[in-house]
C-alpha cells in the first residue's frame, strides 16, 4: 500500500543505491529513459520526494482529526491572502482562449484523435485515463515528444487507416500523476519514487525548451491537491525544473484541478502559491463527490444518494463551483468548467439526442455562470460544447465577469447532497465498479460504459460509495439495510449479467475475477482504501510480471 511504501522513505535504504529502473528498458524507450533524463529525474525526486512524503503524512493526520470530529473551515491562519488585493502573472496568448478542452489518455491514436478534434486544448492524462503500466507510461511519453515535434503518426494495422496530425491542433497540456501514486519500476535508493516526478520530469526534460522555441510553453493540469502547501511544492519543483534547463522563471503554467474537498477551502491560497506559475483552476466534480465521501467517511450524517443524483445542480455543487468562479476572476485567471462525461450514441437517435441535450444543458450552467471554458470527453462533443459557449462568450474567455454576488460559507461547501438510495443505483456502482478496474487491470484506463466515458474518478465514486452505505447501515428507498450480504448478492447477479453482456469469450479471458474480488475487498473492508488505485496498482504490477514471465524464453 501507498503509506507503507512511501513510509520507507524515512530509513535511507543501504543497498539499490541512486535512481534504479526495475523494468524493461525496450530500444525504442533508450530516447526517452537516456541517462541525461534520468540524472534529471534523480535530483528531482532527491529533492522533492521528501515534501511529498511529508505532505502524504499531513494528510493522515487531517484524516484523524476530521475523524475526531473536527470540521473543515476556512483558514485563519490564510485569512490575509483572501482579503489581499493580488493578481496570478499574465498568461501566455495561446492559453487566453481555452473555451473546450477536451481530455483523453495517451495512446497514439488517442492523442492524434483529440489534437484534431478542433477543442482549443488536450489534456493528455497520465492520471486518471491511463493504466499506469510501464509499457502505457513510456510509449504516452514517445507519444508525447512526437506530437511537440509534429511528427507524430498512427497506421492502424486492423483497418489500414491512416492517422496524421492536422496543420491546426489543440494546445498540448500534461496531467501527471497525482502525488500519491508511486512509480513501482522506478527507485531511488531503494524506494519507489513518486509517479508525478516521473511523467512531469520526463515530459518537462525533452520537451520544454522545444515547446517554448515552437511559440506555445510547458503547460500542466495538477491532479487531487488538497492544501496550498501541497501547491507550494509543486511550484518549488518548477522553479527548480526551470533553472536547470535554464529557462525563464514563470515558464511553465499549471492548471490546478480543485476535486478535493479540503482544497475548496484553500483556492486563494492555491493561487497563490502557485501565481507565478498559475493557468488557473478547474472544477474535477467527478474526484470531488468521491472526495466529498472520502473526506466525510465517519460522518453517519454524510451519507450520499445514488451516485447519479449527486448532480451540478446540488447546493454543494453549486457553491464549490461558483467559488471557485469568484476566487479565479478576482485573481486574473481562467475558472474551467469540469466533464460532461456522455458520449455519442450511435444506431440510437433519441438516446443520442437525449445525451447531447444533457451535454447542453451542462455548457450552459457553466457558461452563465461564468466559466471560461469547459471539458469533453469525446470529439463528437467538441461542436455542441463551442456552440453553447460562443453563443453566450463574446470573447476568448469572461475573467472579468468578477462575480461579487458570490457568497459562499464552510456549511455551504459541507451541505449533503439529498435524494434517496435505490437498488438500481447499487447494482449499477457495481458493474460499473468490476468493469472498471476490469479494464485497468488490462492496461485501459478510460472506458466506455452505459453511454458515459468511465475513468477512475467515476470508479472511485462507485466503490465509495458502496462502502459509504455499508459502513453506516444506509437504507435504500425500499427500507433494506445494505450490508456486505446484500452486497455479494447483487455481486453475484450483476456477474452474470455483465458476462451476459461482453459475451462468454471475453468475460472468461479477461480478469472479472480479479476485478469481482477487489471490488468486494475494497467495498467491505473496514477501513475505506485512500484511493482505489493503490490496491490495484499491486495486482496490476502482479499482473505485468507474471506476462513477462510466461512470455520469457
Amino acid at each position: 500500500m501507498l503509506v507503507n511504501i512511501f513510509s520507507m522513505a524515512t530509513r535511507r535504504a543501504t543497498q539499490d543505491a541512486g535512481l534504479i529502473v526495475e523494468a524493461p528498458v525496450l530500444p525504442r524507450f533508450e530516447g526517452i529513459l537516456s541517462s541525461e533524463a534520468l540524472a534529471f529525474l534523480e535530483d528531482l525526486s532527491h529533492r522533492f520526494a521528501p515534501d511529498i512524503y511529508e505532505a502524504l503524512d499531513r494528510r493522515t493526520r487531517q484524516k484523524e482529526r476530521l475523524a475526531r470530529g473536527e470540521s473543515l473551515d476556512f483558514l485563519p491562519e490564510t485569512a490575509a491572502v483572501r482579503a489581499a488585493n493580488w493578481s496570478v502573472n499574465p498568461l501566455p496568448r495561446d492559453l487566453e482562449r481555452r473555451t473546450v478542452e477536451i481530455t483523453g489518455p495517451t495512446d497514439r491514436k488517442m492523442v492524434i484523435n483529440a489534437l484534431n478534434s478542433g477543442a482549443d486544448v488536450f489534456m493528455a492524462d497520465f492520471e486518471d485515463a491511463t493504466s499506469p503500466t510501464w509499457e502505457n507510461l513510456i510509449e504516452g511519453q514517445l507519444n508525447l515528444r512526437d506530437a511537440v515535434r509534429r511528427t507524430l503518426s498512427f497506421d492502424d494495422p486492423a483497418t489500414g487507416k491512416q492517422y496524421r496530425l492536422n496543420e491546426r491542433i489543440a494546445v498540448l497540456v500534461v496531467r501527471p500523476r497525482g502525488l500519491h501514486l508511486p512509480e513501482r519500476h522506478v527507485t531511488l535508493d531503494g524506494i519507489p519514487i513518486p509517479g508525478a516526478l516521473l511523467d512531469f520530469g520526463l515530459y518537462f526534460f525533452h520537451n520544454a525548451q522545444e515547446l517554448l522555441a515552437r511559440g506555445t510553453g510547458p503547460y500542466f493540469y495538477l491532479p487531487k491537491l488538497e492544501s496550498h502547501r501541497e501547491a507550494r511544492i509543486w511550484n518549488e519543483v518548477f522553479l527548480f525544473a526551470e533553472e536547470t534547463l535554464r529557462l525563464e522563471p514563470g515558464a511553465i503554467k499549471a492548471t490546478v484541478l480543485i476535486e478535493t474537498l479540503p482544497a475548496a477551502f484553500e483556492m486563494d491560497e492555491i493561487l497563490y502559491e502557485l501565481r507565478q506559475h498559475s493557468a488557473g483552476l478547474n472544477c474535477g466534480r467527478w474526484d470531488y463527490i468521491f472526495s466529498f465521501i472520502k473526506t466525510r467517511q465517519d460522518d453517519p450524517a454524510a451519507v450520499l444518494p445514488d451516485r447519479s443524483q449527486v448532480t451540478m445542480e446540488q447546493p454543494c455543487m453549486r457553491a464549490y463551483t461558483q467559488l471557485a468562479i469568484r476566487t479565479c476572476h478576482r485573481r486574473g485567471v481562467h475558472s474551467m468548467g469540469g466533464m460532461a462525461a456522455q458520449i455519442p450514441i450511435k444506431n440510437d437517435e433519441a438516446r443520442n439526442a437525449a445525451a447531447l441535450d444533457k451535454v447542453r444543458a451542462d455548457k450552459l450552467r457553466e457558461v452563465r455562470d461564468g466559466h471560461d471554458g469547459t471539458w469533453v470527453a469525446h470529439p463528437g462533443l467538441v461542436p455542441v460544447a463551442r456552440e453553447v459557449f460562443e453563443a453566450h462568450m463574446k470573447g476568448p474567455n469572461q475573467i472579468d465577469r468578477l462575480r461579487d454576488d458570490v457568497r459562499v460559507s464552510a456549511p455551504d461547501l459541507l451541505r449533503v447532497p439529498e435524494g434517496t438510495r435505490t437498488e438500481e443505483g447499487l447494482r449499477l456502482n457495481v458493474r460499473v465498479g468490476i468493469q472498471y478496474i476490469e479494464s485497468w487491470l488490462r492496461g485501459q484506463g478510460c472506458v466506455p460504459l452505459y453511454s458515459l466515458m468511465e475513468d477512475a474518478a467515476t470508479a472511485e465514486i462507485s466503490r465509495a460509495q458502496v462502502w459509504q452505505w455499508i459502513h453506516h447501515g444506509a437504507s435504500l428507498e425500499d427500507g433494506r439495510r445494505v450490508t456486505a450480504d446484500l452486497l455479494r448478492t447483487v455481486i453475484d447477479d450483476e456477474m452474470r449479467r455483465i458476462e451476459g453482456e461482453v459475451g462468454s469469450d471475453r468475460f472468461r479471458g479477461g480478469r472479472f475475477a480479479e476485478a469481482r474480488a477487489l471490488f468486494e475487498w475494497i467495498s467491505t473492508n473496514p477501513a475505506l482504501q485512500t484511493f482505489l488505485t493503490l490496491p490495484a496498482y499491486e495486482a496490476l504490477d502482479r499482473g505485468s510480471k507474471d506476462a513477462a514471465r510466461e512470455n520469457s524464453p
